[in-house]
């Protein structure tokens, strides 16, 4: 893919709206692949657009939202969003004929926010076709699997780059199931009504940190990660898990695990629906050791595959969003443009 597949970014546009995202904290996958699309001697970024297979918006809604968002606006941001995004369509539309050859179906734009769905419900129409890279795949609210692209949601530290570890080797990870956050969400809130602080040695559910216990050393300590909703389907905690070795336990609605086209998350997690979470303690300790062991090794495996390098590496997190826009594109048909 990598030595063929080419990819034209659209120079239009001006910072800060355009052209650079976020880097640090839960958004920072947005930023990074602008980051990485713009970087002169990307073997992906073609010449010139009529080399080019797909084409990429450079438009980060988490900076659309970061500058132009007030506080408690109720009314009226939502549209102002999307008519941001369509005016761009339509200035690019206007000038360059590959838009309108193929309806928009080898363009795409990435974003983690939890808003970057709305962007495109404002015209379904414009929309139809255009492949949207997601942290936020949620497909009870429109995430089309077959179209669009289910994206990680890492949680990038002020360097950038995240660390990667295997945590404690399976026989020294002393506890069973760990999750630490907010009770925000009814499937946070029913994971807290039966496993909340409970002075329970294998499963540690906490809104807050006990003194002198690490946020991220208890991933590294713990066989099982709890990955339940917020809000929003998407979690950081689902790739911190992975970064620390620790088997993620997905308790979500309606989620389109990324990369799932080529990974095969039932070798690296456990999925647990939302009516069992009564009953986590009991699927967990039934899971064999050797079972467990073989997922722990699988994690450690596909950790690559959700490692943030900037220039981007081969099979990493970045290679991985183009990989997945690439099978999109493979399909589409380029109408004629007189």
């Amino acid at each position: 893919m990598i030595k063929t597949f080419k990819i034209w970014t659209y120079k239009e546009g001006d910072l800060p709206l355009m052209h650079y995202g976020p880097m640090k904290f839960v958004y920072s996958i947005e930023g990074d692949f602008i980051e990485e699309m713009e970087r002169k001697g990307n073997p992906v970024v073609a010449r010139d657009p009529d080399e080019a297979h797909a084409f990429f918006i450079p438009i980060s809604v988490t900076n659309i939202i970061h500058y132009l968002y007030k506080p408690n606006e109720t009314f009226g941001f939502l549209e102002r969003m999307q008519a941001i995004v369509e005016d761009y369509i339509g200035v690019i539309a206007e000038r360059y004929p590959y838009w309108n050859r193929s309806d928009g179906a080898d363009h795409f734009f990435v974003s983690c926010h939890d808003w970057g769905p709305f962007v495109s419900r404002g015209n379904p129409k414009l929309f139809k076709n255009f492949i949207r890279v997601l942290c936020n795949a949620n497909s009870s609210e429109g995430f089309a699997p077959y179209r669009d692209v289910s994206m990680s949601e890492i949680n990038g530290p002020l360097d950038s780059i995240p660390i990667v570890s295997s945590g404690q080797p399976p026989y020294n990870r002393s506890i069973l199931a760990y999750f630490s956050g907010g009770k925000h969400g009814f499937i946070r809130k029913r994971l807290f009504q039966y496993w909340g602080n409970k002075e329970d040695n294998d499963i540690k559910v906490y809104n807050y940190l006990p003194k002198g216990e690490n946020y991220t050393e208890l991933f590294g300590k713990s066989k099982y990660c709890l990955c339940p909703s917020g809000y929003e389907v998407a979690t950081s905690r689902l790739i911190e898990a992975i970064h620390m070795g620790c088997v993620p336990v997905v308790i979500k609605d309606h989620y389109v695990l990324p990369y799932s086209d080529v990974l095969d998350w039932t070798q690296f997690s456990v999925q647990v629906s939302v009516d069992k979470i009564p009953e986590l303690k009991r699927i967990l300790q039934e899971i064999p050791f050797s079972k467990y062991s073989e997922m722990h090794k699988k994690v450690i495996e596909v950790q690559r595959h959700f490692t943030v390098n900037l220039p981007a590496q081969h099979f990493d997190v970045l290679h991985m969003i183009l990989h997945s826009v690439w099978l999109r594109r493979l399909n589409v048909k380029l109408n004629s443009v007189n």
